[in-house]
Parts: C-alpha cells; sequence; structure tokens
C-alpha cells in the first residue's frame, strides 16, 4: 500500500492532506490506489485500538466514485488507550510544534506559520498582519503603503439626522417622567383598580422603551474594501493567503426542510467566490435520515456540473432554484456568445436533478418495516433516529472532487453524530459543537460561518465581506464574529406578520454596532474560531475617557503588573464572565517551563483535555491559531478521531455547552453563545453589504408565524430564569454598559405580554363599566399627554429617516409587537416558568422551510389551528363589544356622555387597529372564518351579552327623593 504524505506545499495547501496519484474508485482501494483527496474509510483489518466513549458499530464512511457504491463500514478498535496513541503520532508532535514556534518567535522575533515558514514581521506590522506563509516584498514602497491600508471603515451616520433623533430621545424621557409622575399623583378614586394596573403597566412600558431605546444612541454604517484585501491576501498569480472557512449547514428534519432547499444552500456554498482550498462545507443531519445523505449524494454530483457554470458567467445569485426563478433579464451584462445556450443546457440539467429529488422525497414518505436499506443491501445505520452510531461521508475534497472542466471543489462533508438513549444531546447546540470538533480536526479552518439550512449564499462575495474585518490586522484580532442581516424571499408583498424584522435588522443591530457590535442571531455569521473556543481577546491599552466613552467602551484595563495579580484572584472565585483561559497564559506557563520537561509539557496537554475533552488531536487543532492540521497527522488518524469527537459521551465532564462552543441552556442557544463571548471582551461586527449576503425564507402563514416567535420567547425566558441571566451575570467581565442593557431587553421582552394583556383589555373594560383610568384632564395637562404622543411618532420618523426603515415596515412592526406580545410571548412566559418551578419541559417545533412553489402565497391564506390564536381572537371580541356597548350607552344618556367617551373609544380603537393583520389572517382568502373561531367567537359575545343584560343600559334611570320613605306626598 502507497504511503500517506503531508504536502507543505504553497499556502494554499497548508494543512491538507495531499495522496499520490490515483483516482481509483473504492473498489481498488486494497491495491493502494486511493482517490485523491478523500479521506477513506478504515476497516477493522486497518487499524486496531479502542476509541473511549465510541460505540463499537461506529460507522465512517468514505466516499466512493459511484455513488451506488456508497456503504458504511463497521468500525471496531481494540486499542487499550487511543487518546494516549494519538498523542503520541499527533498531540504531542503538534504541542511541540507549537512550543518551539513560540521559543523560534521569541529567539528571532519571527511568526511561526502552519507550513513550518515562518514570517519576520515588518515595521509598522503586528503579528495579525501575517496570515500567509510567504514574504511580502515590503521593498516596493506602493505595494508597503496600499498593504498598510485599514480593509474597512466606520461611516457615521450624519450630524444633521442622528443629532435631532437623539434630541427627541432625551425631549421624549423628559415628557414621559412628566407623564408618569402625573399620573401617579393623580389617582382615580371612582375606579382605583384599574388605575392601578394602567400605572404599573405604563411604568414598565416606560422602563422597556429605555432598555430599548438607548442602545441605538450611536449607529453606525460600515464600509468594507475588497480591493484591498485582494491586494495584501490574494494577489493574482501568487498563492491565496485569505484564511480557511469551515462553514456549517445544520438540518434536523428533512420532511420540514426540504432537501431541495438544503441542497440550493450546499450548492451556493460550494460556488462561493472565495480560494477552493480555503472552502469546506459540512451538513449536520441531527436527524441521521437516508433522505438527507442521498440527497447530499446528489448534490455532490450535480455541483461539478453547476460550480463551473457560475464561476464562468459570475452570475447571481449562486442557488440555482432563486437563480432560475428570477423575473429580470438575465442577458443583461452577459456578452459571452455561448452563454444563452449553456444556461439552456443548465437550467435543463437542474430540472433532471429537482425531478431525482423529488423522487427520494416520495420514496420516503413510506419507511419500510425492516428499516431503510443501502444499494448495496447495507442496513441504514440511523434507521433509528434516537439510537444509531456516528457517521461521517466526505463527498468532495480537495485535489479529488474535480468538476466537469477538471478543476478543483471544495470539501464537502456530511456528518451525523452518535445518539444513544440516556444522553442529553442538547439539540442544535449541542449538534453544531459536534460540528466544531469534526473541523477542527478534519480541516480546522480558522474561522467558520454557521448557515440554517434554508439560508443559502445570496452574494458569492460574502465570505470576502467578512475577512475585511476578521484579517484586518488591527480590528481582526479581537472581532469574536461577523454577523450579517437576515433577508427573505418569498415573503408577500405587504408582509402581513413583519416577517422581514427590518426594524430589528436595520435599526437595532446598527445601534448595538456602535457599541460592543450585535448580538448573534443564529445564522449568517462568521465566528473567529478561538473566541468560541472560550479564549479571550487580547488586551489593549486605552486612553483615559470621560463619561460617554467609559458608559460604552466598558471597564478599563489592570496595567501589565497588576495583571497577574488579577487572574490569581479571578481564579479563586469562579465567575463565568471572565474568560476561560487565555492564549498568551498558556504561551506563558510554556515559555517558563523547561522546554526538556516532558512531564511539564504533558500536564498542560492533560489539563486543556480536562476543558475541550479526550482528544489530543482536538486539543492540538486548538493551539494552532491559524488554522490547519498538524503536518504529522494521517488521514486514518485524523478520520479515526474525527467520528470519536462526535460520541454521545466525549462531552462529559469538559467544559463545551458551558464555556466552549455553542452554550446550552437555552432553545436560543444564539443569544448566549454571543453573550458570553461579550462579556469575555470580545466585540462583534456587523456587516450589512449592498447586495444581501444571504437570504432565506420565513414562515408567512399566521400560526407557523406565532409558533416561531414562541420559541424566540421561550429562549429568551429560559435565559431570564438561568445564571445567564444579563441582569446579574458578567459584571466581572469587560461587557459594556449599553451593550448589557441589550441584552437585558432581549431576555426580558416576553414579560411585557402581561401588562400589555392587561393594557388590551382595560379599554373595553372602561366602555363596559362606564369608569375611565383617569381623571378629568386640564388643558395644561392636555398639552403634555399631546407632547408624549408626538414625541412617541417624532422619535419613530426621525428613526426611520437615519436608518432607511420604510414607514410601512415600521408600522408592520408595531402590528405584530402586539398580536405577538398577547399570543406567542404570554405563552412562553408561562412554559418558562412550567419548565422552571415544575421541570416541565416543551419540545420546540422545527419552523417549516418549504418555499412557495405555486407563487401565489397560497400559505399565507392557509388556516392553522393552534391555542396561540385564543388571547388575540378574544381581546378583539371584547374590544368591539365594548365599543358597541358604550356607544350605545352614551346615545341613550344623552350629549355629556359623549366628551369622555371619546377617550375610552381611542383605546379600544388602538388596540383594534393593531390586532388588525391578526384578523385578516383569520378570515383567510375568501374572508370566510373557520368554524372555531366561530365558535368562539359565539361563546364569548353569549358571555357579554349576558353581562350586557345584567348592567341594561337602556333602562331609564331617574334620579329623585326615596319613595318609601315619605309616600304619595313627595
Amino acid at each position: 500500500m502507497r504511503s500517506w504524505r503531508m504536502n507543505a506545499g504553497g499556502s494554499g495547501d497548508v494543512g491538507r492532506p495531499k495522496y499520490d496519484s490515483g483516482e481509483i474508485g473504492l473498489s481498488k482501494y486494497d491495491s493502494g490506489e486511493i482517490p485523491r483527496g478523500y479521506i477513506p474509510s478504515v476497516t477493522n483489518s486497518q487499524i486496531s485500538g479502542e476509541i473511549p466513549g465510541a460505540s463499537p458499530d461506529h460507522h465512517m464512511m468514505s466516499p466512493t466514485g459511484n455513488i451506488g457504491k456508497r456503504a458504511p463500514f463497521p468500525y471496531v478498535n481494540h486499542s487499550p488507550n487511543p487518546s494516549r496513541e494519538f498523542s503520541g503520532s499527533i498531540g504531542n508532535v503538534a504541542w511541540k510544534e507549537r512550543v518551539d514556534g513560540w521559543k523560534m518567535k521569541q529567539d528571532k522575533g519571527t511568526i511561526p506559520m502552519t507550513n513550518g515558514t515562518s514570517i519576520a514581521p515588518s515595521e509598522g506590522r503586528g503579528v495579525g498582519d501575517i496570515d500567509a506563509s510567504t514574504d511580502y516584498n515590503m521593498e516596493d514602497a506602493l505595494l508597503n503603503d496600499e498593504t498598510r491600508q485599514p480593509l474597512s471603515r466606520k461611516v457615521p451616520i450624519p450630524s444633521s439626522r442622528i443629532n435631532p433623533y437623539r434630541m427627541v430621545i432625551v425631549l421624549r424621557l423628559v415628557v414621559l417622567s412628566i407623564f408618569l409622575h402625573y399620573r401617579i399623583t393623580n389617582p382615580v378614586r371612582n375606579a382605583y383598580p384599574l388605575w392601578l394596573l394602567s400605572v404599573i403597566c405604563e411604568i414598565w412600558f416606560a422602563l422597556s422603551w429605555i432598555l430599548d431605546q438607548f442602545p441605538k444612541w450611536f449607529p453606525i454604517n460600515r464600509e468594507t474594501y475588497l480591493d484591498r484585501l485582494a491586494l495584501r491576501y490574494d494577489r493574482e498569480g501568487e498563492p491565496s493567503q485569505l484564511a480557511a472557512v469551515d462553514i456549517f449547514v445544520s438540518t434536523v428534519d428533512p420532511l420540514k426542510e426540504p432537501p431541495l432547499v438544503t441542497a440550493n444552500t450546499v450548492l451556493s456554498i460550494l460556488a462561493v467566490d472565495y480560494p477552493v482550498d480555503k472552502v469546506s462545507c459540512y451538513v449536520s443531519d441531527d436527524g441521521a435520515a437516508m433522505l438527507t445523505f442521498d440527497a447530499l449524494a446528489e448534490t455532490s454530483e450535480f455541483a461539478r456540473k453547476w460550480v463551473p457554470f457560475v464561476k464562468k458567467y459570475n452570475i447571481e445569485p449562486r442557488a440555482p432554484e432563486w437563480y432560475f426563478s428570477q423575473k429580470i433579464d438575465y442577458l443583461k451584462d452577459k456578452v459571452h456568445p455561448s452563454f444563452v445556450k449553456d444556461r439552456r443546457a443548465m437550467k435543463r440539467e437542474y430540472e433532471e436533478f429537482k425531478v431525482r429529488i423529488n423522487g427520494l422525497v416520495a420514496k420516503a414518505q413510506k419507511v419500510p418495516e425492516e428499516g431503510w436499506i443501502m444499494q448495496d443491501g447495507t442496513p441504514w445505520p440511523g434507521n433509528n433516529t434516537r439510537d444509531h452510531p456516528g457517521m461521517i461521508q466526505v463527498f468532495l475534497g480537495h485535489s479529488g472532487g474535480l468538476d466537469t472542466e477538471g478543476n478543483e471543489l471544495p470539501r464537502l462533508v456530511y456528518v451525523s453524530r452518535e445518539k444513544r438513549p440516556g444522553f442529553q444531546h442538547h439539540k442544535k447546540a449541542g449538534a453544531m459543537n459536534a460540528l466544531v470538533r469534526v473541523s477542527a480536526v478534519l480541516t480546522n479552518g480558522q474561522y467558520m460561518l454557521n448557515l440554517d439550512c434554508d439560508h443559502y449564499i445570496n452574494n458569492s462575495k460574502a465570505l470576502r465581506e467578512a475577512m475585511c474585518f476578521l484579517m484586518d490586522p488591527n480590528l481582526g484580532r479581537s472581532v469574536c464574529y461577523v454577523q450579517f442581516p437576515q433577508r427573505f424571499d418569498g415573503i408577500d408583498r405587504n408582509d402581513r406578520y413583519a416577517n422581514r424584522n427590518t426594524v430589528f435588522f436595520d435599526i437595532n443591530l446598527r445601534g448595538l454596532d456602535g457599541i460592543q457590535g450585535p448580538v448573534y442571531v443564529g445564522t449568517g455569521c462568521v465566528f473567529n474560531r478561538t473566541a468560541l473556543y472560550g479564549y479571550e481577546p487580547p488586551i489593549k491599552q486605552k486612553k483615559k475617557g470621560g463619561f460617554l466613552s467609559s458608559l460604552c467602551g466598558g471597564r478599563k484595563k489592570a496595567s501589565k503588573s497588576k495583571k497577574g495579580s488579577d487572574k490569581k484572584k479571578s481564579q479563586k472565585h469562579v465567575d463565568s464572565s471572565v474568560p476561560v483561559f487565555n492564549l498568551e497564559d498558556i504561551e506563558e506557563g510554556v515559555e517558563g517551563a523547561g522546554f526538556d520537561d516532558e512531564k511539564s509539557l504533558l500536564m498542560s496537554q492533560m489539563s486543556l483535555e480536562k476543558r475541550f475533552g479526550q482528544s489530543a488531536a482536538f486539543v492540538a487543532s486548538t493551539l494552532m491559531e491559524y488554522g490547519g492540521v498538524p503536518q504529522s497527522a494521517t488521514p486514518e488518524s485524523l478520520l479515526k478521531e474525527a467520528i470519536h469527537v462526535i460520541s454521545c459521551g466525549y462531552e462529559d465532564k469538559t467544559e463545551w455547552g458551558t464555556e466552549i462552543g455553542w452554550i446550552y441552556g437555552s432553545v436560543t442557544e444564539d443569544i448566549l453563545t454571543g453573550f458570553k463571548m461579550h462579556a469575555r471582551g470580545w466585540r462583534s461586527i456587523y456587516c450589512m453589504p449592498k447586495r444581501p449576503a444571504f437570504k432565506g425564507s420565513a414562515p408567512i402563514n399566521l400560526s407557523d408565524r406565532l409558533n416561531q416567535v414562541l420559541r424566540w420567547a421561550l429562549g429568551s425566558v429560559e435565559i431570564l430564569f438561568s445564571r445567564h441571566c444579563p441582569l446579574w451575570y458578567g459584571y466581572g467581565g469587560r461587557l459594556k454598559f449599553l451593550e448589557r442593557f441589550a441584552y437585558i431587553n432581549t431576555t426580558i421582552y416576553p414579560l411585557t405580554s402581561i401588562p400589555l394583556l392587561i393594557y388590551c383589555v382595560l379599554p373595553a373594560i372602561c366602555l363596559l363599566t362606564g369608569k375611565f383610568i383617569m381623571p378629568s384632564i386640564s388643558n395644561m395637562t392636555s398639552i403634555w399627554f399631546i407632547s408624549l404622543f408626538l414625541s412617541i411618532f417624532a422619535t419613530g420618523i426621525l428613526e426611520m429617516r437615519w436608518s432607511g426603515v420604510g414607514i410601512d415596515e415600521w408600522w408592520r412592526n408595531e402590528q405584530f409587537w402586539v398580536i405577538g406580545g398577547i399570543s406567542a410571548h404570554l405563552f412562553a412566559v408561562f412554559q418558562g416558568l412550567l419548565k422552571v418551578l415544575a421541570g416541565i419541559d416543551t419540545n420546540f417545533t422545527v419552523t417549516s422551510k418549504a418555499s412557495d412553489e405555486d407563487g401565489d402565497f397560497a400559505e399565507l391564506y392557509m388556516f392553522k389551528w393552534t391555542t396561540l390564536l385564543i388571547p388575540p381572537t378574544t381581546i378583539l371580541i371584547i374590544n368591539l363589544v365594548g365599543v358597541v356597548a358604550g356607544t350605545s350607552y352614551a346615545i341613550n344618556s344623552g350629549y355629556q356622555s359623549w366628551g369622555p367617551l371619546f377617550g375610552k373609544l381611542f383605546f379600544a380603537f388602538w388596540v383594534i387597529v393593531h390586532l388588525y393583520p391578526f384578523l385578516k389572517g383569520l378570515m383567510g382568502r375568501q374572508n370566510r372564518t373557520p368554524t372555531i373561531v366561530v365558535v368562539w367567537a359565539i361563546l364569548l359575545a353569549s358571555i357579554f351579552s349576558l353581562l350586557w343584560v345584567r348592567i341594561d343600559p337602556f333602562t331609564t334611570r331617574v334620579t329623585g327623593p326615596d319613595t318609601q320613605t315619605c309616600g304619595i306626598n313627595c
């Protein structure tokens, strides 16, 4: 059998396994001819040794040239301690390479690279400048000037727009204070309970507004320079020095997340405008579905034709479904004479591909009694989705997966982690952590991009946009992630249920970018792998600032001499906001030890294994600042370790999910994960390129939308009642004050549903009882009331002015805030309390990712019953009945009763207008109300009719002397 070797080659091949020539399929594996670029499966006869924590029937799959020949291979390892075996072959070697690099850096002032070369930093450039394995010729003055230019810059909002906005916020705060003072000091004696409830609600609304408003005080825009990035790291004719990126795609249920949608996402990744040897795509199938596996195999074959086509003609977007469905002139700017012919042929190829995928989906609708059988007769290992081994399949690989024109394709890897009964798998967060470990072992890209299966790359230069921040010498080393806004396809023109969420993405996140960065929203985010491992950012010495600097700049850092004592103190009391460990600490510890002391090196490695898990190969990967795999590693050992790190017991007694990786404890793991990074002092970046970087699908159906909002709100409630609540967590760290405001608001916003529900019911109660929550007001008081309403409208108008958000989008957001608040958020609060107090857990529903193929938005008008519809329906009916009751009472009582009625009617109409989209959703396309809603309406109307009869407003009320006292002489 031919020997395997690692080829350092150029920088583009750093850390990539290279094999001797030969492109024969798996059937000729025994003869020693192995497909180039692929990691082969390892059978029992070839490797001995047992992986701790792994099942004896772990499966490792390997690509073949023929999809029909694929099959999983059972793997049993009999070594008594494979972790130590790998320590000798991978771990210790990588550890020593790291130590040697540190020693070289101190002795010579050079920076070690992953391929064994080193670069001396030039004058004016720090370590962060050097992400390459070749030296720039700094003698060239022009090149020197260009490479020193920043790769991005902040673009402040014009003062003519932001200053009036800030002035109105201050004015609104003053008016609000006066309003609340008046409300508290002027109780309504004849309606004291109603007055008290309304005042409590108004105070809560004021606090909620402050938490939401002030993190938007410093909004900024950003600009990137892709030409400077190319000049510095990707010059033509030289090996690319751009950092490697591992891209994660997560999916669970192929029936709710159609394989065709996932396939389009994967195809857009494989066709991204980035060096192919720097891109690796990992697809996590957390449902262990054979349908997903087969669909990915078909996708890998179609990619060989699709990728060269889109790169040749530079088309956008590079997801075929959305490219071919565009209603634009596709010939615009196209000058190549063969484009029309090639496009027509490619569209036919894609339609045939869709038919094959649809055939797989149709076949998967009915599961055979004996379970799924692969084409070679082997049972599918994931037939039991709750009890199956870990599976890895490399479909495409560097120097092995070639397209129809003979060019390399990015690596494509299928991953399904092991699942066993009795283990806590932590849903999506656990799947993402498994991908982090697998990718670290196989490719170890310096950065990671995570996408939902329905979020395709809409801008092929999206990765380059992110690198303008992450690879910037001055900025990149302190950036934990670059978040892109979410944009959506397939939403109705009026965006009835505020699916685009533009107020959040275009206003709130831009405001946070001026403080410490946007929150992590779960997809479309490029991570710095170092930050995800729990390391702290480099400490920067800052000049003393004023009040605003301390407000937005966080705490001042201690001097270097005091740094050591502070670290010792932080070890005594466990504060999770303090970084788990610092790369500089490890470096200092190793430099202080004797380099010949093997025991010291072993102890340092063991301490890291306690944090990261018992995998020497993975631990070694965490020590490589610039990514890549150890030169001494062999593909067999890498694949064996990859299977090991996705075993269900791997995370036991480690810090995965608590301090490292995606954080467990909430269904919205994204908020927790970003919060932990910000608490350690990292900052994030918000990148909004002109062409949206990613696009996805959103549920346009009312019930689906409410269920989605319910899951988000439930996650916030879980964080609120956990140790990670930003109200009390992280005060020993470096989280900035206004950033904490934003996280507190993100956590407590579901609680607003309770005062909102009360406030929506109060108008109806006032109309039915004839009472009101306010006393008679004077002319001066009326001025303050009018000023409050004007300041509210002015804030919204000026916010739209600097952000570019349209008034229709702003109004839809306001409407759905009320709809979601009195339904999904309310249910989330009670479900969260049940989980905390009674331990009753609720399973969240995966949001359907099906696209609207008929183009008529049929999903928008489809009615799906859910209990979330009950509260808004009830409130609508109560207020409508109240309006009728109040009006009829005023008609019966005379002219003097119309004045108080207008105030009550105003609040009732405020509720009804905000719930109007909900009412349209109930009515459906043909304005036909579903039966169950009619039943509820009749029931509630009957109740209020009986109440109305009891009130009996039409009876004439005569005031006068008591006839029983004075008799007929009165």
